[in-house]
């Protein structure tokens, strides 16, 4: 079995039983300039309260909160691409010219994804600010209020169910 570096695992982003499938991926891909944004938009995600890696199969290292998988990213090695849930701002991020409603019927709940192509220059805080809103749309509120420091959580409210009650006064 041929030994792997530092380099190709980062440890503190790979965890369990994911390491194993990550590592024979990066063992096959070369070095790609958004690879260190990728790292860091990882590392960003997972120092928000709960947040964890995820892999449901190979090829994929996602962040996830409460096993709930709040933003897409592609590999190291591959070309870059994020799918994130945006209940807020996904009108707006649709209107750029690399972004589109996310496969497998993920769209409709406001996911979106985003291929970059290699020349562009990548807005490192737009990509944060992404996977904020799709933390916050995914994480429970005790999480989100331990994000805020005890303060309003930013969750988007549920519209309220009106009871049967008000509906028969209105008649």
């Amino acid at each position: 079995m041929p030994s792997v570096t530092a380099d190709e695992v980062d440890s503190a982003t790979v965890g369990g039983g994911t390491a194993a499938i990550y590592t024979r991926t990066m063992a096959k891909k070369k070095s790609l300039p958004t690879d260190k944004v990728l790292k860091e938009l990882r590392a960003y995600g997972l120092a928000l309260p709960g947040a964890h890696t995820k892999s449901p199969w190979p090829g994929h290292l996602d962040l996830a909160v409460n096993d709930k998988t709040f933003a897409y990213l592609s590999l190291e090695g591959e070309p870059f691409g994020i799918s994130c849930k945006l209940p807020r701002s996904s009108s707006v991020a649709l209107m750029l010219p690399f972004c589109k409603p996310a496969a497998y019927g993920l769209g409709k709940s406001g996911w979106v994804s985003a291929q970059f192509p290699d020349d562009e220059p990548l807005n490192v805080d737009m990509l944060k600010s992404w996977i904020d809103e799709s933390y916050r749309a995914q994480a429970p509120k005790k999480l989100l209020k331990q994000l805020d420091g005890g303060t309003a959580v930013t969750k988007p409210a549920a519209k309220p169910a009106k009871s049967k009650r008000a509906k028969k006064r209105v008649s």
